[in-house]
């Protein structure tokens, strides 16, 4: 009787000590639940219970969930997911839209030393006509920065505007400075021979060539980083599939209704969800990586003809040299305008002062004051060297999230989807869309339309990067070159002596288009504001 009065009180004991266990399972759940805020509490049973009626996270035993907690799980684990994304890449991100700032106000400040160089040019040199010749100046550097930020008008008519301008002041001032008040009419005549005689040779044509190889370069810099960044905005809110969602809640959280609040998932089962749910993402790599590849050749085309810091710092230069060339033309073109627009009509002057460019054999411009950060070419060094770490960043995102924020690094113990084991023993599969089909974890079905998208932008920006969209003047969409030969140089050095006058040479157009599709709104050169630089 003893015996079996003291078998029973064991029994009793075990059952007491087992639904205290099981009761002390579920508070640890509960509170689990509470702090990450996953929903609220009452949620949760008091008690374990049949699991029947889950979908996803099915067990043989009793379990601490409803189906209302693991739709709530559900949305935790998308949720989670996406965070960890978006930090993963908040270092990326970050480097290219610093640099995407520090790129356009590098290019802001180059503008405003070559404005003030051109300017200084006049002051110093040709005094008498410097006053008149800032507006023409102004316009110029104003057209050449929206240019740079992607307004859609040709930048041989931009260059032929600011010549055209300053025809009428070298012709006054410097080339026939005897009189003065000319009237407006005669003026105008002036201004309107400027394309047919030619006074400046070919140094608009050649300006205008040097703006557009530079500018556009720069522009597609700009261009290529906004698309890096739009990339990563579209990764970072990636849409996960219905069976992803159900993959990410039976590896985060069903373990936690059976009481495994602590347990990660084995890394082979972790690189099996995560590379079925990002497996779209997988296939930006390959493009990824030719992105980062073309943007360095990029980069090491920018010299001469297409470094825009050389271009603009050296624009007062190319002006010099154009009004010199006037004036080494003064009687031929004297005698072209009394031709074609008669004698002036003006007053004798009470005192001129004649400047002509050989007063001075130099400008004091030799001290050139780099743009802030140092010159473009070191900066787009760093930064390129910076971003070539992130050149598989892509193809190795889903083993590096299970590396570092979610598998197990606990060789005895971890999560396969069921229950607590040793190690996962089924099959890790590749990366990208197609080894997926073999994936024990989640089944893909094809490639997301928004990915396809995007990667359909880098294929397109990787042509342009690398040049094989781009005619050899150097625009991106297209230019059209008129008489330009196939070498793709003007014949702009062309005087009167060479059969050129009135031939219309002036006029050919070599229109440089905006960028691409990607670029920012057009902003029309004639409603845009003027740079508050001053």
């Amino acid at each position: 009787m003893d015996a079996l009065w003291v078998r029973c009180v064991f029994l009793l004991a075990c059952c007491c000590a087992s639904g205290l266990g099981s009761a002390n399972k579920c508070d640890e759940v509960r509170k689990v639940f509470q702090l990450r805020q996953i929903g609220p509490s009452h949620l949760l049973p008091s008690n374990p219970r049949p699991g029947s009626d889950l979908q996803v996270c099915v067990s043989k035993n009793s379990t601490c969930c409803t189906k209302k907690m693991e739709e709530r799980y559900q949305v935790a684990a998308r949720r989670d997911i996406q965070n960890l994304l978006q930090t993963s890449s908040s270092s990326l991100k970050f480097l290219i839209a610093r640099n995407v700032a520090a790129f356009q106000e590098s290019f802001e400040a180059l503008l405003w030393q070559a404005e003030n160089y051109t300017t200084t040019l006049f002051q110093d040199l040709y005094h008498s006509m410097a006053d008149q010749a800032a507006g023409p100046v102004r316009e110029l550097f104003t057209d050449i920065s929206l240019f740079l930020l992607g307004s859609e008008f040709s930048v041989d008519e931009l260059v032929q505007r600011f010549f055209d301008a300053l025809f009428p002041l070298v012709y006054d001032h410097l080339i026939s400075p005897s009189l003065s008040g000319v009237s407006l009419g005669h003026a105008e005549c002036v201004r309107s021979l400027s394309r047919s005689v030619r006074p400046f040779g070919g140094v608009p044509g050649h300006l205008a060539d040097q703006i557009a190889r530079s500018g556009v370069s720069g522009k597609l810099l700009l261009q290529a980083l906004h698309l890096g960044i739009e990339v990563i905005n579209t990764t970072d809110h990636l849409q996960l599939s219905r069976e992803c969602r159900r993959a990410l809640l039976k590896m985060h959280y069903c373990p936690h209704c059976q009481g495994l609040t602590q347990s990660k998932p084995c890394m082979g089962y972790c690189i099996n969800v995560m590379r079925g749910c990002l497996a779209s993402m997988a296939e930006i790599d390959i493009h990824w990586r030719e992105f980062v590849r073309s943007l360095e050749g990029l980069s090491a085309r920018m010299h001469g003809p297409q470094d825009l810091e050389q271009v603009l710092l050296g624009i007062h230069r190319l002006v010099r040299d154009a009004v010199r060339h006037a004036q080494e033309n003064g009687p031929r073109l004297s005698a072209q305008v009394y031709k074609l627009c008669g004698p002036p009509s003006r007053k004798p002057a009470q005192s001129v002062s004649i400047q002509h460019s050989s007063s001075r054999e130099s400008i004091p411009l030799k001290a050139s004051v780099r743009a802030p950060g140092g010159s473009l070419a070191n900066r787009r060094k760093d930064f390129l060297s910076s971003l070539r770490l992130y050149l598989t960043y892509y193809g190795g995102l889903a083993d590096q999230l299970c590396a570092s924020d979610l598998a197990s690094n606990d060789a005895l113990s971890c999560w396969n989807g069921t229950e607590i084991v040793k190690s996962y023993t089924l099959r890790v599969v590749g990366n990208g869309i197609k080894a997926q089909i073999a994936n024990p974890e989640v089944k893909v079905k094809g490639a997301d339309p928004v990915i396809n998208q995007i990667i359909d932008k880098l294929k397109h920006i990787n042509q342009l990067l690398q040049g094989k969209s781009i005619p050899k003047l150097g625009s991106l969409d297209q230019i059209e070159t008129g008489s330009g030969d196939a070498e793709g140089r003007y014949s702009g050095d062309c005087d009167d002596e060479d059969g050129c006058a009135g031939s219309g040479a002036g006029e050919v157009k070599r229109k440089v288009s905006r960028v691409s599709k990607l670029e920012p709104p057009v902003v029309r050169a004639g409603s845009a504001g003027r740079r508050g630089r001053r």
